[in-house]
């Protein structure tokens, strides 16, 4: 059997948007360290504006994952496609609002370390 070690990226965070293409950094990350491999399980996130806003995952900057959240709404995703997040990989998170929208959101990433 493969010992797994679970992280998890969680947080609260209050937002101001910047636009769904211009979507603003969340101080979420996590790098996947170099002796290991990680893999993204599930996301659960949470949204107190009215309007829709969009949680990006990105890897090493580029978009990997999108987890649109109605307004005032939450959604869990567990994941059945899974990728390899390779050594030295470095997982991101960032928020697309529409302009001036504000409100909290509440996130919990599981990875797991293999």
């Amino acid at each position: 059997m493969i010992d797994t070690v679970p992280k998890f990226l969680q947080g609260v965070f209050e937002f101001t948007g910047q636009g769904y293409t211009s979507p603003v950094p969340i101080s979420l990350e996590y790098t996947v360290p170099g002796t290991n491999r990680a893999q993204l399980i599930y996301f659960r996130g949470g949204n107190s504006s009215t309007e829709m806003v969009n949680v990006v995952l990105l890897r090493d900057g580029v978009p990997m994952r999108y987890f649109p959240i109605g307004g005032t709404g939450a959604t869990h995703v567990q994941l059945a496609v899974v990728e390899d997040l390779e050594p030295e990989q470095k997982v991101t998170l960032a928020l697309g609002a529409p302009a001036g929208a504000s409100g909290t959101l509440v996130v919990d990433v599981g990875l797991i370390e293999i």
